[in-house]
């Protein structure tokens, strides 16, 4: 099992699906900014994804929508790798050269997000902090931190917080790992389904839509969660009560979720919908289309397990 979790194969995927995950972000960096704002700005109206960019470019200029780029990327990097390295490290542990299942897909996907979420938290929790400060929020109860880089936000947060407000968000994240696990096991299975056994290179067509159909029922299953992850990890609650009870409890989860269909409705648990499926798919379908080819081309020019990865 050792030599599975530290192949050249595994760290070939691992900075794969980083690189093609930060490229991908980069590319659509304003659909997330625009997604993250409808989340949390509960008294901003829920428009089109155009008409929100417009509209924060309008109020707080273009930059606005590159806000807080660095520490998003630089989380991403660390998730991404994190997450490649333990669902491939974990499959080739378990398959041993098997075929592959839904199954095994589905159980690798969901162990390697509880490693990652477990590591990788406070990076999130940080960037949506960064991501956000300097807003114009249409809630004026909302007031926004302010710090200088990551560093800083990392030392307010504990001396303010706590260490544990590092980890703000953990349980929905927990139970967001269904997310990417659903994905892989979408993305995997289309993929054994197109080749039906011909090991071949699939086009870039081919794996553009196996990403985005994957992420598109993969977000829509879990979306609810995602808006309770973002206020969560946020940290800026108006009411003092409601704010000394923002632990990742099952109690706040369910608190948060009720108190959204109260005030908004069902439709309140979706807000923010259409811009989070056009960033979140878009930015999917890139990342799994430069993660396949940056792999295959490390392998074909290092010469090595094309084969293995092709068997996938």
């Amino acid at each position: 099992m050792s030599f599975d979790v530290l192949s050249y194969e595994t760290l070939v995927h691992a900075v794969s699906g980083a690189a093609g995950g930060v490229t991908a972000m980069t590319v659509f960096f304003p659909l997330d900014t625009a997604r993250l704002r409808l989340q949390v700005d509960e008294n901003r109206k829920a428009r089109s994804t155009p008409v929100i960019l417009k509209e924060i470019i309008k109020e707080e200029g273009l930059l606005a929508l590159y806000r807080g780029w660095f520490p998003v990327i630089c989380s991403l990097c660390c998730s991404n790798f994190v997450y490649f390295y333990c669902f491939h490290s974990l499959k080739a542990s378990w398959l041993r050269g098997k075929q592959s299942s839904p199954s095994t897909d589905l159980i690798a996907g969901f162990a390697a997000g509880v490693v990652n979420v477990l590591v990788t938290t406070p990076l999130w929790v940080v960037n949506t902090r960064l991501k956000l400060q300097g807003s114009n929020f249409h809630s004026s109860d909302i007031r926004v931190t302010t710090y200088n880089g990551i560093r800083d936000a990392f030392i307010q947060i504990i001396r303010n917080e706590g260490l544990g407000a590092l980890w703000n968000g953990t349980l929905p994240s927990l139970l967001l790992v269904l997310n990417p696990a659903i994905q892989f096991m979408i993305y995997e299975g289309l993929k054994r389904q197109l080749r039906r056994g011909i090991p071949r290179e699939l086009s870039s067509i081919e794996v553009f839509i196996m990403g985005a159909v994957a992420k598109v029922i993969a977000t829509i299953t879990t979306y609810p969660l995602q808006i309770i992850q973002s206020v969560l990890r946020f940290g800026q609650v108006s009411d003092s009560k409601e704010k000394s009870k923002l632990l990742s409890s099952l109690r706040t989860i369910k608190s948060l979720l009720v108190s959204r269909v109260r005030k908004y409705g069902m439709l309140g648990l979706f807000k923010g919908l259409e811009t989070k499926l056009l960033q979140t798919v878009l930015t999917a379908a890139l990342m799994f289309l430069l993660y396949e080819k940056i792999a295959s081309c490390t392998f074909r020019v290092m010469g090595l397990s094309v084969q293995h990865h092709k068997k996938r």
